[in-house]
């Protein structure tokens, strides 16, 4: 490209058309024909489409660009290739024209400008404004000083020219003060104090600034943009009421209010007409305007408004009469009907329920200088209003809003306030229903209305929790208030629950059951007001003991007796439904756990309460075809179970006193015939702990009384049977029932079966079935995970039952770890098919599909939870049931044993100073690991960190280097392999039953992918720093540790490195922040290991980040990646010559061009601005830019910060299509 070229007399560009690029302007049209023209065939397309790719590489190119650009008669698709010539320059190749040619560019931009007309498209308007801001982001403030002056005569045009310089004034405000933009970034300052010089009033400037630097003058005139788009609001309002074309501009306006009210000084704003106009748009009958104004009170309210006068000027007037009454017509006009929705006014609705609630907040954080005439009873009870809508997404933001306003010391008590706690109250009930166990195709609105708001459904589980937790806050402050009147109110209310249970519902059947029953809903929606209750009840003693009022007991005495009478009537009430019976026993539990916690008598009558539910549970009989109803009744018997062992945890010493009659219950109820060996241990262990826990009981005979407890356990541990069937594969599968397995399946000839689920077992199948559940309860694990588990419980080093549960385990350690090593080996190697030598060749590929896994994932999977767990009893007496019944014993066996790990590890010495057991404890979790599916690995990474983590300091050094290692190596090599696979089968396609399959393991493969950088992310997690170093200095944290210890920490980066290419961003995310963690570590080592790490992190780090940066799957965490890849130039550059040698070899890297750039990331500077440095530098290998693809486009609904916090918790959505892997060959091939 030359100089001549570009400084062509933009006003008389037919003499370029006499040149030689006459035949090239040809061709281009005709290359725009051909790719438009719907005749064409692919192959010309193509090399038409590349052709015009090559002539943005010419030199003439920007030439082009103008002359097809301003050439009206050429059609759109013309015009708009010619700009993006234009585009296309200015972005990649700016820095290397002269002056003239860039003097040349921007008049030609200007020009564009200068011609726009309604007549032209919106697209080739929105274009030309990009244009001008690309240009002003790299010469504003340095060459070009009049823009200013040039956008004001602008605005003096048409009507589409005001909304060009609109345009081009949002996205300057949006680039220099919010988005990302590289080029921007790099700018620093420069551009944020242009636009506030230009949109700032001068007096203001003056006033607030009167010592600025005025050499350099940016502005023109005295107005500024705020005042001129202020007016021209004014003006729009009052001509635009029946003219379309001036609404729109009032659209264009108020958007870059927007842009501008959440930075520009807030006197501004203040002392001009500003926000007047923004409110006269509430009033207009334009939904888009309506929106638009509400966004901007959104961004200018949720900014921090500090000073009085501010507050006063730009707040209070909010909460007048006159104001209320806009928020409450514009909010009435806006409540849609959830069966005939309008989808823009019910996005008002929504916003609009956001601004009150960022509004609101002022009542809350400011109310000392309330003005006089609020009218605040009116703005509550438009809060209330707004609570009481169906749509649950209207309704949260200001149920938020109400916890602040009830919890607030200046108005949560006010006349106001109290008068609405009654309403709030009743709609909190009403809203603790389980909304996310309704059905889908429910006709309730909230269900109806949360369809529409959220899409995924761990999303919306997420926001459900978040307002069903939002409720509840709600019932505590209330009772907190009035403890005596809201309890019984709630309790009376309760009653009348009750006894309409099942008012408009038909009774229990057992063959038609279902867990969700609305009854089932309705009480538990009740109950969980109660415990709300609870908790403010709870909390209001708690502040009363702190301030030793001693009128409290005029409140506590009645409503403790009327707490404790009311849960003695429910206790003597009885329900058919196992799911209500469940959620009784734990409102009975809950009461004697909170408010009535220390009434021996009441724990001991809520004790066998429990107990004769269990029994009750275990005396009904099982019902044919039922099998949900069945299910139910023994996950509620195992629950009252848990909950007598919760029980006796915590009030050991109250039930100490009934002991004896408590022994005999259980001792009857164990000789039961139909109570089997795991109910028996758990029985047993409620005795358990109460021995161990309770304080007056003399020490040798609790000794004894314990000892006594578990013998029947230990002697099985000590059996040299065990030992001995523990010695090879072959004893391990006799253990487990499966000796006879593989000859079955050979008899059978499984490998000829095409659905197993549709093969019934027959005798001898079902003979080894029941074989091995026998062969699974005689193992001593489960009944050893009770009674150690229960026994370090909520234990604290130090305390006496600590002490008990030390001394008594001591001494089993031993004896059980070798056994336990052995069973976790071999349950691992079950999965290896060179395990299973009985096999003939035609069946080598039959341990897979035994082993096979079958889950329910939420989303992907067809029907429901429940219909699934139906299909599994439905097939339990089929050859699949026999494979499940297979993979339910080896589950058993891993991950019980994992399990009883974890509970060793809370032994703290006793376990990590055993001599010799770190290396064959890695060995047997990892050595058999690898072929494990997805599923089960999860389940290693679920058991084995906190062991990890709960290593003294003391014993890190020969403990955890083992673990560490193999732990990393096998999670490398797993994950990484299964990333691979799902890639390829990406690329090779498949059916919709493969879609299916593919989708589920990929849900798997995140979540696993995402646990183990969690657990990097918790290892490598920075000190917090302190004020003053603590004395005397605590020990060397695990980091420091790792960091420390160059063997443990190598396979760890080598994960982290693999890591970055995986394709889940939030993985490669949270991996970034880590790394970026530990380089400061390795800037300047003392030892040759450490010296090698930094290498590594300067090379292949390096290496993975840039690969990444170029993969267009990581569009979205590429400013992550940049600033990664900045950090370890900034942090080695200067120490070592790699990193810029491996940059210089990758393709268009000049050696100017890379020792600028780390000129400036060695400088100090933001984050910001470095990652913007090494995204420019790159540009030209990032697969996608972000500005290009990365961004929504404007007028795409997004969602605000605050929206985003009530999803929080949701996981990456899973694509309904396949989409092949791009090919990063090209990339890879730069560091050869």
């Amino acid at each position: 490209m030359n100089g001549s070229a570009l400084a062509a007399n933009s006003d008389d560009y037919s003499s370029a058309r006499q040149t030689d690029a006459s035949y090239t302007d040809t061709q281009i049209l005709r290359a725009l024909e051909l790719i438009y023209d719907s005749r064409s065939s692919n192959e010309h397309r193509q090399d038409a489409s590349q052709y015009l790719e090559q002539v943005k590489a010419q030199d003439q190119a920007p030439n082009h660009g103008y002359i097809l650009a301003a050439n009206k008669s050429h059609p759109p698709v013309v015009r708009h290739y010619g700009l993006s010539l234009l585009g296309d320059a200015i972005r990649h190749r700016w820095m290397g024209f002269t002056a003239e040619q860039s003097l040349a560019l921007r008049a030609w931009v200007v020009k564009l400008a200068q011609g726009v007309a309604q007549e032209d498209p919106v697209f080739i308007r929105n274009k030309i404004a990009q244009l001008w801001v690309e240009i002003a982001t790299r010469s504003w403030v340095l060459e070009w000083m009049d823009m200013d002056e040039q956008l004001v005569r602008l605005w003096t045009g048409s009507a589409c020219q005001k909304e060009l310089v609109l345009e081009i004034l949002e996205t300057l405000s949006e680039n220099s003060f919010g988005k990302e933009e590289t080029t921007t970034a790099l700018r620093g300052s420069e551009l944020g104090k242009a636009c506030v010089e230009i949109f700032t009033p001068a007096q203001i400037m003056i006033d607030h600034f009167p010592s600025r630097d005025t050499s350099i003058n940016v502005r023109y005139g005295d107005d500024g943009w705020l005042v001129r788009i202020s007016d021209s609001l004014r003006w729009y309002n009052q001509e635009g009421h029946n003219n379309p074309g001036l609404q729109t501009c009032a659209v264009k306006a108020l958007l870059t209010l927007k842009s501008v009210v959440y930075w520009i000084m807030l006197r501004a704003i203040a002392t001009t007409d500003c926000i007047q106009r923004i409110f006269e748009c509430l009033t207009m009958s334009n939904q888009a305007m309506q929106l638009v104004a509400v966004e901007a009170l959104c961004a200018l309210y949720n900014r921090p408004i500090c000073t009085d006068d501010d507050v006063r000027d730009l707040v209070w007037p909010l909460f007048k009469h006159e104001t209320v009454n806009i928020f409450q017509t514009l909010y009435q006009w806006s409540v849609v009907d959830a069966n005939d929705m309008d989808e823009e006014k019910y996005l008002l609705c929504k916003k609009f329920s956001e601004m009150i609630h960022i509004v609101g907040q002022f009542l809350d954080t400011r109310p000392n200088i309330i003005p006089q005439d609020a009218d605040l009873p009116y703005f509550l009870d438009l809060l209330l209003r707004i609570v009481q809508n169906e749509s649950l997404h209207v309704s949260i933001a200001v149920l938020h809003l109400w916890i602040q306003l009830l919890d607030s010391d200046s108005i949560g008590d006010s006349p106001p306030v109290m008068s609405l706690i009654g309403p709030l109250l009743e709609i909190c009930s009403q809203r603790l229903l389980r909304y996310e166990a309704l059905s889908e195709d429910s006709d309730i609105p909230a269900i109806l209305f949360l369809k529409e708001d959220i899409d995924t459904i761990p999303e919306r589980h997420a926001f459900l929790g978040n307002y069903a937790r939002f409720c509840k806050d709600i019932v505590n402050c209330i009772v907190q208030k009035e403890p005596l009147d809201a309890i019984v109110h709630i309790l009376g209310q309760t009653d009348q629950a009750l006894s309409r249970l099942y008012d408009g519902e038909p009774p229990m059947n057992a063959q038609t059951y279902s867990k969700i029953s609305i009854p089932a809903l309705k009480l538990d929606a009740q109950f969980s007001v109660i415990e709300a209750a609870l908790l403010g009840y709870s909390r209001w003693r708690a502040v009363r003991r702190t301030n030793k009022d001693n009128t409290m007991t005029a409140v506590t005495r009645p409503l403790n007796q009327k707490i404790q009478q009311w849960c003695a009537g429910l206790m003597e009430l009885r329900f058919e439904d196992p799911t209500i019976l469940q959620r009784v026993v734990n409102l009975a539990v809950e009461f004697v756990e909170s408010v009535l916690k220390g009434n021996g008598e009441f724990v001991i009558r809520v004790f066998h309460f429990t107990f004769d539910m269990m029994k009750f549970l275990k005396d009904i009989p099982e019902h044919p075809k039922a099998f949900i109803y069945n299910e139910a009744v023994v996950e509620c018997g195992r629950y009252c179970g848990q909950q007598l062992q919760r029980l006796a945890l915590r009030e050991a010493d109250q039930l100490l006193a009934a002991y004896g009659d408590t022994e005999a219950t259980v001792g009857r109820y164990c000789q039961s015939k139909n109570v089997d060996q795991q109910e028996r241990d758990r029985c047993i262990s409620v005795l358990f702990v109460i021995v161990q826990r309770a304080a007056n009981i003399n020490e040798q005979k609790r000794e004894a009384r314990l000892e006594e407890f578990i013998a029947h356990v230990m002697r099985t541990w000590q059996d040299p049977a065990l030992s001995a069937s523990l010695s090879s594969f072959a004893g391990f599968c006799d253990l487990l029932g499966l000796s006879n397995l593989q000859s079955y399946l050979v008899k059978r000839k499984v490998n000829q079966i095409e659905d197993w689920a549709a093969t019934p077992l027959d005798e001898e199948g079902q003979g080894l079935r029941l074989q091995m559940e026998a062969a699974r309860d005689n193992l001593p694990l489960r009944a050893t995970k009770t009674f150690l588990g229960i026994s370090v419980e909520r234990t604290e080093p130090g305390t006496p039952p600590y002490q008990v549960a030390n001394a008594l385990w001591s001494k089993y350690l031993p004896i059980i770890l070798p056994n336990l090593l052995q069973l976790i080996s071999l349950g691992h190697s079950f999965s290896d098919p060179a395990s299973w030598s009985g096999l003939p060749v035609e069946l080598k590929g039959i341990p897979a599909r035994v082993l096979r896994d079958r889950y329910w994932q939420v989303g992907i999977s067809s029907g429901s939870r429940d219909d699934f767990y139906s299909q599994i009893e439905e097939t339990k007496l089929t050859m699949e049931g026999l494979a499940s019944t297979i993979r339910s014993s080896l589950r058993m066996v891993r991950e019980t044993s994992y399990r009883l790990l974890y509970s060793m590890s809370l032994l703290g010495n006793t376990l990590y100073d055993y001599q010799g057991l770190p290396e064959p404890l890695a060995r047997a979790i990892f050595g058999n690991a690898s072929l494990l599916t997805i599923h089960q690995t999860g389940t290693i990474l679920a058991g084995i960190p906190p062991i990890i983590h709960s290593c003294p300091p003391h014993a890190r050094a020969h403990f955890v280097p083992p673990l560490l290692i193999a732990m990393f190596e096998f999670l490398d090599q797993r994950v990484s392999t299964e990333w691979n696979a799902i890639e390829q089968r990406k690329a090779a396609g498949g059916t919709d039953e493969d879609l299916v399959e593919e989708m589920k393991d990929e849900a798997i493969l995140r979540q696993l992918t995402n646990t183990c950088v969690g657990f990097v992310v918790r290892l490598l997690e920075p000190d917090p720093p302190t004020s003053s170093p603590p004395s005397p200095p605590p020990p060397p944290s695990l980091r420091a540790f790792i960091l420390t210890t160059p063997p443990a920490l190598q396979p760890l980066i080598l994960f982290c490195t693999h890591a970055l290419r995986m394709h889940d961003s939030r993985a490669c995310g949270l991996i970034t922040r880590a790394l970026r963690s530990i380089l400061p570590a390795f800037a300047d080592p003392t030892t040759a290991a450490a010296a090698s790490v930094r290498e590594y992190l300067a090379s292949d780090v390096l290496k993975a980040c840039i690969e990444s940066l170029h993969d267009p799957y990581f569009v979205e965490i590429q400013s992550d990646l940049a600033l990664l890849i900045a950090s370890i130039l900034a942090a080695y550059a200067t120490h070592t010559p790699t990193p810029r040698l491996i940059l210089l070899s990758l393709p268009g890297m000049t050696v100017p061009g890379v020792d600028a750039a780390l000129v400036k990331l060695v400088e100090k500077g933001d984050g910001r601005k470095r990652g913007a440095v090494v995204l420019k530098l790159l540009e030209g290998l990032r697969g996608v830019s972000v500005s290009e693809l990365g961004r929504l486009p404007k007028g795409e609904r997004v969602r605000s910060a605050l929206e985003k916090s009530y999803v929080q918790g949701s996981v990456e959505g899973l694509k309904g299509s396949r989409e092949r892997s791009p090919d990063l060959g090209g990339v890879a091939d730069m560091f050869a």
